[in-house]
């Protein structure tokens, strides 16, 4: 039997779609998630309409909705919270809590930095060197969130 999913039609996830990491994790979340947010390949993206820009979309996932835009462990938090099982939700606002933030941070960025290594990636996953002559925000290390992990918007 094929479980329906209710999908959030407030929320938009913008991965990496050249990475086959990515790629397979986004399969993986829409299996396992009841409420999964639709997923756009960035390159497939209206990313200015978005407010991301290609070198922030190149580097980590995007949740983008109408509150405000959330990169890396945040998008990943906020799309947790957004689920109906209230263990899912939980998990979701834990990993956006001091003091597990800056862990999920961590994780996150590790993660990221090695998807070209996990299975499915390629080395079409790894990152490329920044953009637009930019510092990649993944080079920072801290307990303090990135700035542009913070929610824009209203």
């Amino acid at each position: 039997m094929r479980r329906i999913q209710r999908r959030s039609t407030d929320a938009v996830l913008i991965f990496d779609g050249d990475c086959g990491f990515c790629t397979s994790a986004v399969a993986v979340m829409n299996r396992w998630l009841p409420a999964p947010p639709p997923a756009v390949p960035y390159q497939q993206a209206d990313l200015s309409s978005l407010g991301v820009t290609t070198a922030e979309a190149s580097e980590r996932v995007w949740l983008v909705t109408s509150r405000g835009r959330y990169g890396g462990h945040l998008a990943v938090s906020r799309m947790m919270c957004h689920q109906p099982n209230v263990f899912m939700r939980f998990l979701g606002w834990l990993m956006a809590a001091p003091p597990f933030a800056p862990l999920s941070g961590l994780a996150y960025r590790l993660v990221s930095r090695n998807r070209y290594r996990l299975p499915g990636g390629t080395p079409a996953c790894a990152l490329r060197p920044p953009v637009d002559g930019h510092k990649s925000t993944l080079d920072r290390v801290g307990c303090r969130k990135n700035p542009s992990d913070r929610p824009t918007g209203r």
